[in-house]
């Protein structure tokens, strides 16, 4: 798997989110999402999908390359994995997400199979 980033990482995560709730997605359902820019959205999309990640359609939507599906189910994974755990520690749900949010993008892929494996052992 390729290294994106966490900001393209976050993209990817968005618009997986959204497929799963729309129809179709475009920019501006991503910008809204995110809370970013229509411009700032439209530069990260060249990218992602220059990188083979995404497919921009004709109507413009947006729809998720098996690669980028991959990329963005594994960063879904870890959110909600990280967002359970730290709320059944005691954070409170607000925190979880933001701290999540963090953890998805920094740690390896050992180190998290580590944490999970450990984690759903001791449960």
């Amino acid at each position: 798997m390729q290294e994106l980033g966490q900001s393209l990482e976050d993209y990817l995560e968005a618009i997986l989110i959204l497929e799963k709730q729309l129809d179709t997605v475009h920019n501006i359902d991503i910008a809204s999402y995110l809370g970013f820019s229509k411009s700032s959205v439209s530069h990260a999309l060249k990218i992602l999908q220059a990188d083979k990640l995404i497919q921009i359609h004709r109507d413009k939507s947006v729809k998720l390359t098996g690669e980028g599906q991959k990329t963005a189910q594994h960063t879904y994974q870890r959110h909600e994995f990280f967002t359970k755990m730290l709320q059944q520690i005691g954070v409170n749900k607000f925190t979880a997400e933001e701290d999540a949010c963090r953890l998805e993008h920094v740690i390896s892929d050992e180190t998290f199979q580590a944490i999970k494996k450990y984690y759903e052992f001791h449960e």
